[in-house]
């Protein structure tokens, strides 16, 4: 159930939640804070790390590029991106991403309608982080993880 969206979300800096759980995520603004609308999280990716092949069933989701360079796989396509620029993903398309960067890249994160950004939070309140315990909980975000894509011959 969603509650209606009439405040200002504001993340100050104090208030941020970071999850480590799948990454590096620091939470600014949640599902919950804005009537369901969006949800905005701060993602520090190290050198050569991205999560793997994903499809979000419920969002759509905006990835603007902070720092760094990050390489986008979406459908069929793949593209790099660098600071400054913006890709927007939508929802039932399989995707991932890569820092193909030699430092640390961030990005904003949102995700329209909000609230998968609980995901992060609630994978790091996991006492068991193992493959079928994340796969369920993954289940329970209409988050489906799929095997890596085959590499095309050149």
């Amino acid at each position: 159930m969603t509650t209606p969206f009439t405040a200002a979300a504001i993340a100050r800096p104090g208030d941020v939640t970071e999850s480590l759980a799948l990454g590096h995520h620091r939470i600014l603004v949640t599902g919950a804070q804005t009537g369901g609308s969006l949800g905005i999280w701060e993602e520090i990716v190290e050198p050569g790390w991205g999560p793997p092949l994903h499809v979000h069933h419920g969002e759509d989701e905006m990835f603007y590029v902070l720092e760094g360079r990050i390489r986008i796989w979406c459908g069929e396509e793949t593209f790099e991106v660098t600071a400054g620029a913006t890709a927007v993903l939508p929802r039932g398309i399989p995707h991932r991403f890569e820092n193909v960067s030699e430092t640390v890249a961030r990005m904003l994160i949102a995700v329209t309608p909000g609230g998968f950004e609980s995901f992060f939070l609630d994978a790091a309140a996991l006492s068991d982080r193992s493959e079928v315990a994340i796969m369920k909980l993954a289940a329970q975000y209409r988050l489906d993880f799929l095997p890596p894509a085959e590499p095309q011959a050149a």
